[in-house]
């Protein structure tokens, strides 16, 4: 800490929040003006594990992308892989079946349940009571023995591919999956009721960290950080995707803006998210689990070993030997904080000319440091964990 002057000649102090302190979640810093316990100003910094991600893409053919964007948000990592998938199809004109559509909701939908978990429950720990991330986490934990089933990854999934998923699900699969549906809602509503009217909660998250609709807007907010403040924007109504426009769901929105806003709005998207992966599994169509995209899908491991085609399919697109057509596209998904897009402009080559993640992290972050002016160090660090900031995310 180092003692500065303000205009009114009182002393304050300089502190340092991040990015080592474990209350950041995550490597990024913000450099706090402290009056006392107030804190006057801040100055957020960014770039510790900025690990050049666009950068890299510019080098790598178009599937070897999917693990760049499992490293950005990692808490669910499905919606990343399966944004970019459904960018790289919009450039090459691929129709993806319906099967695949629903199957790909499936999987967006738990992920954004379990980072809305993490999310929530952590922010419960920030203030002081940790059996309810317990709880929530043994949830979390059978999620991934989902993912572990449909893709053999359980964090950094790499899941499906480019023209749909790598493999239908086995019966094994959707048993869990039912099974999981079936048994979640009970524990969700024992974690609420620890929360939702818990007074010491309610005391450290109520009217902290606000921020007015309009100011969302103005520093770009998407996701439930936005609609926490009272804008009832969604992705996936406003830009239907992967058949989204087939299921019945709502778009919970807040009213202040607050930290207690924010945990309200994303545990009600837990239960639309529950809805739709409910409809999904009613209805899911029969037919094939991927396009007919030889150039881009890899063909099954039998077929290679018998069939000429295959195997030349097969070793053109590992060697990354197919050149994408000449186009400019931007595709985003509702991912777990807000819309996330994918900019790509192709000349003609084997790699992206340029690519660009537009990162909703990145975007709400730089209105941190103005939400928490007036307020306690205390009520910073449930700001922070309230938004949701996944460093991963942030730097790219």
């Amino acid at each position: 800490m180092v003692p500065t002057v303000n205009d009114f000649n009182q002393e304050l102090t300089t502190l340092n929040l991040g990015p080592t302190h474990p209350a950041t979640h995550g490597i990024f810093q913000n450099i706090l003006q402290m009056d006392g316990e107030r804190i006057v100003s801040g100055v957020p910094t960014i770039g510790y594990i900025h690990r050049a991600f666009e950068k890299i893409a510019e080098r790598r053919p178009l599937y070897q992308i999917t693990p760049l964007t499992d490293r950005m948000n990692y808490c669910s990592s499905p919606i990343n892989n399966m944004g970019w998938h459904m960018t790289v199809e919009k450039l090459l004109g691929i129709t993806v079946p319906k099967r695949a559509q629903y199957m790909r909701v499936i999987m967006m939908e738990l992920a954004r349940i379990v980072d809305h978990l993490i999310c929530n429950s952590i922010l419960g720990v920030d203030t002081g009571a940790f059996t309810g991330f317990l709880y929530v986490f043994q949830e979390r934990e059978k999620v991934y023995e989902i993912y572990e089933e449909v893709c053999g990854a359980r964090l950094t999934t790499n899941m499906g591919r480019i023209g749909g998923m790598e493999r239908d699900f086995t019966p094994v699969a959707l048993e869990k999956l039912r099974k999981w549906v079936k048994e979640f809602p009970a524990v969700m509503r024992e974690f609420q009721s620890m929360f939702d009217r818990n007074r010491i909660f309610m005391d450290r998250t109520q009217y902290v960290g606000g921020i007015t609709a309009e100011k969302a807007l103005n520093y770009g907010f998407t996701g439930p950080n936005l609609r926490a403040a009272g804008v009832d924007y969604d992705v996936r109504v406003m830009n239907p995707y992967s058949s989204y426009e087939d299921f019945e769901f709502d778009i919970p929105v807040g009213t202040n803006g607050d930290t207690y806003d924010r945990y309200l709005v994303r545990n009600e998207e837990i239960w639309q998210s529950l809805r739709i992966i409910e409809q999904a599994l009613e209805n899911l169509p029969e037919g094939p689990y991927h396009a007919d995209a030889p150039h881009y899908y890899l063909p099954p491991k039998q077929a290679v070993y018998k069939n000429m085609e295959a195997l030349i399919y097969h070793f053109k697109i590992i060697m990354g030997e197919i050149e994408a057509p000449v186009g400019e596209v931007y595709h985003s998904v509702e991912g777990g904080n807000g819309e996330l897009g994918f900019y790509l402009i192709s000349d003609g080559g084997r790699t992206p000319y340029r690519l660009h993640f537009r990162r909703p992290c990145f975007i709400y972050y730089q209105a941190y440091s103005e939400m928490v002016v007036g307020q306690s160090l205390s009520d910073a660090i449930v700001t922070l964990s309230s938004m949701n900031v996944i460093a991963g995310e942030l730097d790219a």
